[in-house]
């Protein structure tokens, strides 16, 4: 009886994420490649650390962007000890500004992110600041379609989410969760409306912002220690009362986020431990994932109760169709990869174990600086 109550909770929390994931996706913005051209003037900054893989692609991207007037394009080459500063230094374009830094020490207090972004913002001379991690390729009406949702929907602040390429195999398992998480929970119509700090959710890769509002709320300096400063400065947005926007940003640019299973852990071991307010939430979080998505199928299987292998199927159903309807949704492989939701919740409470690990031991870092 245990297990079959246990079993009926996990597929109906599963079952009511299915709903709200079609209701969300209904709601969710999607910019359009044939806004009308703005005539204000774009700031896309691109903070770069290590980046001779991408940078190139990236910072070219940036520069073919299309049906905006007047855009300017700003790159930090962060301490790179990579070939990153002679790639940009090939790149001949008056529109084109490489900055330098990062080689000592980070002032008390900031983390390497931040003070990069920090130090672009000071620079840019737009009404509008794009920022773009360094290997993101944009396609050529990204800016002019982020900055038109913007102003359409008075908004202060725009994420839209890149969409997530994935090649190795768990790449494969984890990064669809990256938007898959926001768009089967995040209440997108309410978010929109509301103030409320918890309402947020913004992916650093990408994400345009009122140059006016950006200063008003103190810039990335409200956010100079947030391993996730993407949404706290989303966060710290609506706690200024500016309204902001998760939306599909798939159709304008595209991330490899990380490439290979090292790079995988690496990463988010270097955030998940902050990503839901402390141990508490990290648990609460990972408990209610493992009963929605994982004991329901391990029931399916391994149960001998035809009414317990029943609640189980359902709850395995209704997790893989809110994976495959956000895939289909937003350019990502839909199969097989969305009937792996099990086995893709279990490598997330993996990394959030890992992550929890090395923080409370004192070995995250990234890009050879301690986070």
């Amino acid at each position: 009886m245990v297990i079959r109550a246990l079993t009926a909770v996990g597929a109906g929390i599963a079952v009511a994420i299915t709903g709200h994931t079609v209701v969300n996706l209904r709601a969710l913005r999607t910019p359009r490649r044939d806004s009308t051209p703005r005539s204000e003037r774009v700031s896309l900054l691109i903070p770069a650390r290590n980046e001779q893989a991408h940078i190139e692609q990236t910072v070219r991207s940036a520069l073919a962007q299309e049906g905006v007037d007047e855009f300017e394009v700003l790159v930090l080459d962060d301490g790179s000890t990579d070939a990153t500063g002679e790639i940009l230094a090939s790149i001949d374009d008056p529109r084109l500004t490489i900055m330098t830094g990062g080689q000592g020490s980070l002032p008390p207090g900031w983390l390497g992110k931040p003070w990069a972004c920090a130090r672009l913002a000071r620079r840019a001379e737009g009404s509008v600041l794009v920022f773009v991690d360094a290997d993101v390729r944009l396609e050529p009406w990204a800016a002019r379609a982020a900055l038109a949702e913007m102003r359409a929907g008075s908004f202060a602040l725009v994420a839209p989410y890149p969409r997530q390429v994935a090649s190795s195999w768990l790449e494969r398992l984890v990064q669809p969760l990256v938007t898959w998480s926001w768009a089967s929970t995040l209440p997108l119509g309410w978010a929109e409306r509301s103030h409320r700090p918890s309402l947020s959710a913004a992916n650093g890769q990408f994400i345009a912002v009122d140059a006016g509002a950006y200063r008003s709320v103190g810039g990335h300096a409200c956010v100079r220690g947030e391993i996730v400063e993407d949404v706290a400065l989303m966060r710290a947005f609506k706690n200024a009362g500016h309204l902001t926007a998760t939306v599909d940003g798939s159709s304008l640019a595209q991330c490899r986020m990380y490439e290979g299973a090292g790079q995988v852990a690496d990463g988010y071991a270097k955030s998940l431990w902050s990503a839901f307010g402390g141990p508490a939430g990290s648990v609460a979080v990972n408990a209610i994932l493992l009963t929605a998505y994982v004991v329901p199928p391990a029931a399916m299987f391994a149960s001998r109760d035809r009414r317990t292998r029943a609640l189980g199927f359902a709850g395995y159903a209704a997790g893989v169709s809110s994976r495959a309807l956000v895939a289909r949704r937003t350019g990502e492989r839909v199969w097989p990869d969305a009937a792996a939701q099990p086995a893709s919740i279990l490598a997330f409470a993996a990394l959030n174990a890992v992550s929890w690990s090395r923080h409370l031991r004192g070995t995250n870092s990234w890009k050879g600086r301690p986070v």
